[in-house]
């Protein structure tokens, strides 16, 4: 009797139907996703003929995940999500429970049990880190302010769903599943010892990775070998965030994307990064096609009622508390918008924590099937809303009330103090993000003895800057109340120090518009978004690999023109 391989035939057929479906839905005009989606529906238990392995597919669509987040951590600094801590940590927790709130009250309004109702809830509190990376990424966002945010605020709900996952099973008995319940000696001892886990975890990453692997990557990379750097490469991202699931508790997602913020202190991420990410591309469709695996269509025609208002929890409800949150802290309206249709959606722990309240006899079949229909629409949808986001802001500025109640003009740390007199704000520079980059302009500009303005989008830096005695404001600069606080129509240089050339191009047109002589300096990541401002008018653009060529070849030319000379 012929043994079939099942692993080999799970991936032919989850990579060839996503191949065709996929290719289908982009010459529909529809995201790629839908036709993953659809490809794991088609070969999945819920429709008749060839069934996948789902078991099989939902282990490689975890090391798509794994990779993924890798990637991500490969990208992103400690400093990066210290940056975003005032934010990201008080809106998760906030949005957490009054998510859970809405889907608990649905849940109870159906008749459900109060166990069955509470995990119902967390099911919908927590968004899908792949899908809002692949949404940021597709939006050039994920490098941005607004990506930081929104990448800090899922770490933080990655962090609270590892601390529910470890007290859901000794608190099913009071909620009335299965178990006989634990007293609060045990539950605290059971927080605490996953708290001490957790943070572990993260203090052997951060003071034993830092170190051990930058310079295990640098000792593989000395062999001249491509193929044991990538190996290392996907070893050290499995195998971390293996380990860190098997000895700390913490979810293999969480586990990688550390393991790429230790990477990262090698000079090498840049490679690294490259190197995996054709793997980390071709796994993410498997993560995709093992969701519409699970997804059983029939609870489409048996509760469409319900599947809608799942829905609207998630896209509607999440949203609308999201973009709140983000505004009452200050930020601006772009960064609200993308923040709250970044978390419009449910994912991987969503079935996990359904899928063990099933287990625990707290949430019922059909709670199973409602959150599996709501990600599977929810991912489908949120390609197209994040679409919606640039007219939406065009919208809302187009209603002059509507724009000043959302922008909140009163914020004060919109408005640049009146500390500054009208000469030092005259033929100044006008700086637009403090990043990484930013700030070494801002070095080089205070180097020079040359006066200027910060705009920045984090109003934790425009308060640090402003408790250093520096002209900053806080506020989106595709605004034109904002340059307008950093006196533009008076400045003699806008520097753009973000590499978002759309972006940029609107912010050149305001200041143009207020200031028709002004020079302007940009920042890029592409060639095409280089022609994009150079057709503009661009005063200068700069490309970092470009850059970096011009600084090498230049070198070039002066090391060998010293050889040919003789002088040493």
């Amino acid at each position: 009797m012929s043994h079939e391989p099942s692993l080999i035939v799970t991936i032919a057929a989850s990579f060839g139907l996503a191949l065709v479906l996929g290719f289908v839905a982009a010459r529909l005009r529809l995201p790629v996703l839908v036709g993953y989606l659809v490809a794991g529906i088609i070969i999945g238990p819920a429709s008749p003929g060839f069934v996948a392995d789902v078991a099989l597919s939902k282990q490689l669509a975890e090391i798509g995940v794994i990779l993924l987040m890798f990637g991500v951590g490969l990208h992103f600094s400690l400093e990066d999500l210290f940056a975003v801590r005032r934010i990201a940590l008080p809106g998760a927790m906030i949005e957490i429970p009054l998510v859970t709130a809405l889907g608990a009250g649905l849940a109870t309004l159906w008749g459900w049990p109060l166990g069955g109702a509470l995990v119902f809830g967390l099911c919908l509190s927590v968004a899908s880190t792949v899908v809002l990376v692949k949404a940021m990424e597709k939006a050039g966002q994920l490098q941005a302010m607004n990506g930081h945010i929104a990448v800090g605020w899922l770490i933080v709900e990655d962090l609270a769903m590892v601390l529910v996952l470890v007290l859901l099973p000794p608190l099913a008995g009071v909620l009335g599943g299965n178990g006989s319940g634990g007293d609060g000696a045990s539950l605290a001892k059971a927080l605490l010892l996953t708290m001490l886990k957790v943070a572990g975890f993260i203090a052997l990453m951060m003071v034993i990775g830092r170190r051990l692997f930058p310079a295990l990557l640098w000792q593989v990379a000395h062999t001249g070998s491509r193929e044991l750097f990538t190996l290392c490469v996907i070893a050290a991202a499995i195998g971390i965030a293996y380990g860190s699931s098997a000895l700390f508790g913490v979810s293999l997602a969480l586990g990688a994307f550390f393991a790429g913020i230790v990477m990262r202190e090698s000079s090498l991420s840049y490679r690294a990064a490259q190197e995996s990410l054709p793997l980390r591309d071709a796994f993410s469709v498997l993560f995709f096609v093992s969701v519409g695996m699970l997804f059983d269509p029939h609870v489409l025609l048996d509760s469409p009622l319900r599947v809608l208002a799942v829905l609207a929890i998630i896209m509607l409800g999440k949203s609308m508390l999201a973009f709140t949150l983000v505004k009452v802290f200050g930020y601006p309206l772009n960064t609200a918008l993308t923040v709250s249709v970044g978390l419009a959606q449910i994912g991987e722990f969503s079935f996990i924590l359904a899928g063990l309240g099933v287990s625990l006899g707290l949430l019922p079949q059909e709670g199973l099937n409602l959150i599996l229909a709501g990600s599977l629409l929810s991912i489908s949808l949120n390609p197209l809303v994040f679409h919606a986001v640039e007219p939406l802001q065009r919208w809302i500025r187009s209603r002059s009330r509507l724009a000043r109640f959302l922008e909140q003009t009163d914020d004060p740390l919109a408005v640049l103090p009146m500390t500054f007199s009208s000469e030092e704000l005259t033929n100044h520079v006008v700086l637009v993000g403090y990043g990484r980059v930013g700030r070494r302009i801002a070095r080089a500009l205070r180097d020079r003895g040359l006066r200027y303005v910060i705009v920045e989008e984090n109003r934790d830096f425009v308060e640090t800057l402003r408790g250093k005695g520096l002209p900053a404001v806080a506020g989106d600069a595709q605004e034109p109340e904002v340059l307008i606080q950093a006196h533009i129509a008076r400045a003699a240089l806008l520097i753009v120090a973000m590499p978002d050339a759309a972006r940029a191009s609107r912010m050149l047109a305001i200041a143009r518009l207020l200031n028709p002589d002004i020079g302007s300096i940009a920042r890029v990541h592409s060639d095409e978004e280089a022609e994009l401002l150079q057709s503009e008018n661009f005063g200068g653009v700069f490309y970092g690999e470009q850059e970096l060529a011009n600084a090498m070849i230049s070198d070039i030319d002066i090391q060998l023109h010293r050889h040919l000379t003789g002088q040493h």
